[in-house]
């Protein structure tokens, strides 16, 4: 086993590979970019080195800097987590020459896999059945375009390099593919260096189910069972499972025996996954291999229980593979939610910020969270926005799904927008509850997974009133006056009359104020106006925003959580959002302006599709934002006339910078 191994990664894969080597005596270095000077995978490290700026490109993708690292902490083997540098070829040759151990496959299985076309063109030979498509190395768009109308429409254009879900786009219509083409190709050269394509026919309500593999250096193959990774947006992965629903183990044995056949026909050595486009009825087409240990492993981990991280380390070390074929089964089941930073409500544009309260469900047996943040730590536009991995298990679907529902009420997430609610809708959806499951599932269950906000129920105002009436304005002093004195306690007490405080919250466009009078250890809260009733309620918030209180004759448990204005209040497995305003002012905030488009986040201006003076239709693209590798188009609000830009190709912009003036066409 290593003595000292380098972690070429961030996040929670960082954080991961690290409590795993510590756990087998192997001491770990981080690495990390200027950006992540404080973040939680460099604080879990016996060392830490620098390697450059923020953007990835400058530091977790210049391989020179790795070893470079590698060297300087006298590290004898490299482990690249997943993304950056795991699936480079190149990389993992260069390892081989400066004599460090780089814990994933070979190049040649890298190369060999690395490119879809050329995988599956590999698979071919093989005999293993591939959804129709073109995956040649001929890369003019008219060529491209001939290719999709032959393939026949709906038809996908999927990066050659990529994963993850980006660049990749469906088109549905020969009119949007040229779009589809230019925008898939910036996507994926910015997040894999490499501009080439494929297309494949798009296959209707598929699932997408993969196979885990593990290979070692004595010529022994094992695959770890199916993992059903359907539930997707954008063709990113949302949930996961496993078992997958409805698997048959015949059908299970012969997925497991493709996968493996095409893990020895690269001569593949470590953790891979094989990923499959299965048909409902339960046929199926080799899609892709992924050279790495994927971010869904975990499901995996809790039905096998396995370390898939440190099986990686035995094999790279030389060790066989601990169990073979025959001694390996299923316990239970087990499924994986990925908590994000981003905003499912406009569009899942991601978010970014200081986590300014995170409290994650208790954990244990049957429930894991990987992470790479804590509280405090910041979420910034430079890499993915994922906060955790929520992972259960249950002895069946029915129990783990239970558990996951348990889980997502009680995690709290306050300083950036988040999709945990989102995720609590999801998995109570009557096609993920049946498990009739397809990548097209959010998309059909649209009116349940966005509804329109509803507005707050009356127990949601009061608690987030009585939260106020605790806070600094109603805080005891110190010193005498905190020693039983009237003035230091903050019930509102006058020597005559009634003492009365006010307190005004908005949710969206509703506004509304609060009277609150001291009574009986408590308060009595009435809403203004001339249907507002009174309602005693007694309690304090903690320090930590948990709040047991009294509403009427209700006791109820619920948390209020202040980030700046904005008071979350989590209330019965849901976070309402208010806000905190001035009773005496009316106004509320300043809008935007009319004949102006703003940044809806922090990002990179890659395209703009018009120039000042263009008049241009309701939904016409303007321009496009590249955040966190993925792209995000701004759009006319209305028919007018673009009447002036305020940023060019190439331009960084701030979160809400207006980038252009548009007037109506009247």
């Amino acid at each position: 086993m290593f003595k000292k191994i380098l972690v070429a990664n961030r996040g929670e894969i960082a954080c991961r590979v690290m409590r795993t080597a510590r756990g087998l005596g192997v001491a770990t270095v981080a690495v990390y970019s200027e950006a992540d000077a404080n973040a939680r995978h460099v604080r879990m490290a016996d060392e830490a080195l620098l390697i450059g700026p923020a953007p990835a490109r400058e530091s977790y993708l210049v391989g020179e800097r790795i070893l470079d690292a590698a060297r300087r902490s006298g590290a004898e083997a490299i482990h690249p987590g997943y993304g950056f540098l795991s699936e480079n070829e190149e990389f993992a040759e260069a390892c081989e020459r400066e004599g460090l151990v780089f814990i994933g496959p070979p190049a040649s299985a890298i190369r060999a896999m690395g490119s879809k076309s050329a995988a599956k063109a590999l698979m071919e030979r093989a005999g293993v059945p591939l959804t129709p498509g073109y995956h040649g190395e001929d890369q003019d768009p008219d060529l491209l375009a001939r290719e999709a109308a032959r393939i026949g429409y709906p038809v996908l254009i999927k990066a050659s390099a990529g994963g993850g879900g980006k660049g990749m786009r469906r088109v549905d219509d020969p009119g949007e593919f040229s779009a589809a083409l230019q925008s898939c190709r910036r996507e994926a050269l910015s997040a894999f260096g490499d501009e080439r394509v494929l297309v494949e026919k798009y296959v209707l309500r598929p699932r997408h189910i993969e196979i885990q593999v593990f290979g070692d250096t004595h010529g022994h193959c094992v695959y770890l069972f199916e993992r059903d990774c359907s539930v997707q947006r954008r063709h990113q992965k949302v949930l996961e499972e496993a078992p997958a629903p409805g698997m048959t183990p015949e059908r299970r044995a012969a997925m497991g025996r493709a996968a493996v056949e095409a893990a020895r026909a690269v001569g593949y050595v470590g953790a891979g996954t094989v990923e499959f486009i299965a048909h409902q009825d339960g046929s199926f087409y080799f899609m892709e291999m992924n050279t790495r240990l994927q971010v869904e492993h975990p499901v995996t981990e809790m039905i096998t229980g396995l370390d898939l991280v440190e099986w990686q380390l035995r094999v790279a070390s030389g060790e066989p593979l601990p169990l073979r074929q025959e001694e390996l089964g299923i316990r239970g089941h087990a499924i994986e939610a990925r908590v994000y930073a981003e905003d499912p409500q406009r569009g899942f544009l991601p978010s970014t910020g200081r986590l300014l309260h995170l409290q994650p469900p208790e954990q244990g047996e049957h429930v894991r969270v990987d992470t790479g943040v804590e509280q405090g730590d910041e979420i910034t536009p430079h890499y993915d926005p994922m906060i955790a991995k929520l992972i259960v298990h249950g002895v069946d679907r029915a129990q783990a799904l239970g558990r996951m529902r348990r889980a997502l009420a009680e995690y709290r997430v306050v300083g950036v927008s988040n999709n945990i609610d989102f995720l609590a809708r999801l998995v109570a959806t009557p096609s993920f509850e049946t498990a009739a499951l397809d990548t097209g599932l959010i998309e059909r269950e649209q009116d349940r997974l966005f509804p329109e906000q509803p507005m707050a129920p009356e127990e949601v105002w009061l608690l987030a009133v009585l939260a106020e009436l605790a806070g600094p304005e109603g805080q005891a002093g110190s010193g005498a006056a905190s020693a039983g004195a009237p003035w230091g306690c903050p019930d509102a007490w006058r020597l005559n009359g009634r003492g009365l405080r006010r307190i005004g919250l908005r949710q969206g466009e509703q506004l509304r104020e609060f009277s609150a009078e001291s009574c009986d250890g408590g308060w009595l809260l009435r809403s203004q106006g001339p249907q507002g009733r009174a309602v005693f309620a007694r309690g304090r918030p903690d320090a930590h925003g948990a709040l047991q209180a009294r509403l009427g004759e209700r006791n109820v448990q619920a948390a209020v959580l202040a980030a700046g204005p904005r008071r979350h209040v989590f209330f019965e497995g849901r976070c309402t959002v208010l806000e905190r305003v001035d009773a005496l002012h009316a106004g509320g905030d300043a809008h935007q302006q009319e004949h102006s488009l703003r940044a809806p986040m922090p990002g990179k201006v890659v395209a703009v599709s018009v120039r000042a003076g263009d008049e241009v239709e309701k939904g016409a693209p303007l321009l496009v934002l590249e955040a966190m590798k993925m792209e995000h188009t701004i759009s006319a609000p209305r028919k007018g006339v673009v009447s002036a830009l305020h940023y060019g190709v190439g331009d960084q912009v701030p979160d809400g910078a207006e980038l252009l003036e548009f007037d109506d066409s009247d």
